[in-house]
Parts: C-alpha cells; sequence; structure tokens
C-alpha cells in the first residue's frame, strides 16, 4: 500500500508542472513569518498557497473567497497574498502540505485523521506536520442518476459508467467504501476519475450513468444539472448505511425534500465535516494566527452559499482528534472557543 501513495505523489508532482505550465504560481516565495505579528512593524512574507478542488465543485469557488476575506484583513503582514489553486481536493491537499507545496488546504476531515494514523489513502506514510485551523462546512454525499436511467440503488451501478470523482479527494475516497458496501470493486463498473463538473457535463451527453459528489448543500453545481437534465439521487440504504459507519468515520444525514426542486421526498445520504487545515512547517504561530482571526471575524463577507457554516459558532466541528495549529489555537481560545 504505501507503493499506491508514493505513485500518487507522482501524479500529484506531474500536476504540479501542469500548474507552473499555466502560469500558476508554484509557491517557490513560501516561508515562515519571522518576528513578531502582534509589533508596530510590518512583516513582510512571500505569496501563500490554499489548496482547494476541482473548479467544479465546492470547494474551489469557496476557497477563492475565503482567501479573498483573508487577504482583505491582514494588515501585518507586508505583501501577504493568499492564492487559492484547483487541486485534487482532500488526499491531494494533505499530500501537497506533506511535501512542502501547499501552506493551507481544505479538506474532509476524515482523510484528516486517516493522515495522521497512516490509515487509508495514506496507508504507510503518516503525516504530521499540518494542524486544523478551523471548521468550512458540512459536506454531503450526493448521487445522482439520470431519472430515465433505471437505476434505483447502489448495486445497480454494477457495469454502470460512473463517476467516482478526481484522484486525491475525500469524493473518490467515500465513493469506493460506498460501492464497496454493495458489493461493488473496481472492474464492476467504469470508473471517471473526475470533478462534479466534468462528471455533469458527461451526464448532460448522455455517457454518464451516475456521479458522486462529495458537496455542499444544495449544491449549486447540482442545481444547474438539473435544469438541464431530469436527474434523480440515489439514497443509501439502511444496510449500506451501516457498513459505511462501521467502517469510517462518516455519518448518515438525511437530506431534506425541499433542498431541490427534483427531489419528491427526503434521501437518506452521507456527510462529513470540510475542514481548513494550515502547514506547521510554513505557516508560524503568529501568521496562523492572523490568518484565522482574518477569516472568522470576517467570514460574513462571503457571498457563496456555504460561507453562512463559516462561523465562530461551528469553528471547532470537525477538530476532534485533529491536532490544533498553535496559531488557531491561540486565536480559538481568546475568542472563548477553547478553555
Amino acid at each position: 500500500m504505501k507503493k499506491k501513495f508514493y505513485s500518487m505523489f507522482g501524479l500529484l508532482l506531474a500536476g504540479s508542472v501542469v500548474l507552473a505550465a499555466c502560469g500558476e504560481d508554484d509557491g517557490a516565495d513560501n516561508g515562515e513569518a519571522g518576528g513578531d505579528a502582534g509589533a508596530d512593524t510590518e512583516v513582510n512574507i512571500g505569496n501563500l498557497q490554499i489548496g482547494t478542488g476541482g473548479t467544479g465543485g465546492t470547494y474551489f469557488p469557496l476557497g477563492q473567497e475565503m482567501a479573498n476575506v483573508i487577504n482583505a484583513n491582514i494588515e501585518e503582514y507586508e505583501g501577504f497574498d493568499l492564492s487559492a489553486v484547483s487541486t485534487g481536493a482532500s488526499v491531494d491537499n494533505l499530500s501537497q502540505i506533506y511535501q512542502g507545496e501547499l501552506d493551507l488546504g481544505m479538506t474532509v476531515h476524515i482523510p484528516a485523521l486517516n493522515a495522521l494514523t497512516g490509515d487509508g489513502d495514506f496507508e504507510g506514510v503518516e503525516i504530521d506536520n499540518f494542524g486544523f485551523m478551523g471548521h468550512i462546512y458540512p459536506e454531503v454525499m450526493q448521487i445522482v442518476t439520470p431519472a430515465d436511467s433505471g437505476i434505483e440503488t447502489i448495486a445497480d451501478l454494477e457495469g454502470k459508467n460512473v463517476a467516482i470523482g478526481p484522484p486525491g479527494s475525500g469524493t473518490q475516497a467515500l465513493a469506493r467504501l460506498i460501492l464497496e458496501a454493495y458489493g461493488l470493486e473496481d472492474g464492476d463498473y467504469t470508473a471517471f476519475e473526475e470533478n462534479f463538473g466534468d462528471a455533469a457535463d458527461r451526464m448532460r451527453d448522455g455517457n454518464l450513468d451516475a456521479s458522486f459528489g462529495l458537496l455542499g448543500l444544495p449544491a449549486g453545481s447540482l442545481e444547474e444539472l438539473a435544469i438541464s437534465r431530469d436527474i434523480d439521487m440515489i439514497e443509501i440504504t439502511p444496510e449500506g448505511l451501516q457498513y459505511i459507519e462501521d467502517n469510517s468515520g462518516y455519518a448518515g444525514m438525511t437530506i431534506p425534500a425541499d433542498s431541490y426542486d427534483f427531489l419528491e421526498s427526503d434521501v437518506q445520504a452521507i456527510t462529513a465535516y470540510a475542514v481548513l487545515v494550515g502547514s506547521t512547517d510554513t505557516i508560524d504561530e503568529d501568521l496562523g494566527y492572523a490568518i484565522t482571526k482574518a477569516l472568522y471575524e470576517n467570514s460574513g463577507d462571503i457571498s457563496h452559499d456555504q460561507g453562512q457554516h463559516l462561523t465562530k459558532e461551528n469553528a471547532l466541528n470537525g477538530s476532534e482528534g485533529l491536532p490544533m495549529h498553535p496559531g488557531a489555537e491561540k486565536y480559538f481560545e481568546e475568542a472563548g472557543l477553547l478553555d
């Protein structure tokens, strides 16, 4: 399994080359902030990057707004510039933080726990150079299929074309677990490893039977798909839910029928927390404090639907079992959220 993890590293390195060729900042100027962030003098720091997800999902547009809010509200760091970059999402972001290629990352809290212990996609490699910096929003696995597909359960996906999310994403890790719960393994279906936006285009064209998406609720990309294609949502059966809860930290939740116009009844789904993590190598305590404070004191400026969950009241959701970034811990203590 260790071989599997390092082969993923190779894919990530190749992706970095592509981003550089496209003119993305390669993060080479990233470094720890020096001095006291609370002093009167400004501290000079290079550009930082926050890893998000595919452009068709929730992470990328929300991450862009988070970066904008942080940039607009950090005054003590001269030249501070945080850029949101598209990545493979959860596992990819944690891996790139481990390699020193990202400073911040959005991730489902389950892969973050796996990274600490060397389990799941990180089997054989333990990652400990990151810390929890706050809850972002609850993520919900939403599995959709064309309304005329005849697909009613996960078991019906055998032999079908299925989008399971990009490599290194929380979507793919959970999609594989859900399929496994119904006895479906690699080769029992044709897997498309792509983000939800690309999968939605494929479904519009009639070339996809189902798509998994670990998204916010409601998901704008899903609402857009429903405008151009009649779709249904596949729910998780009680037996499937029991298997998933027994073999992961994910939990069941009910998607209310009024979440989308195309739903006729409530749907049983799976949920987890999206959280922000930061490198403890490139972000010191003072900078971590400034970033966390800038985000949570000004989250009301975020217009994305999922921004409503980015509040001080929710800030510690998903933190259980994860190490706290020293800077975030300092802010949460100051805000009265920690004893």
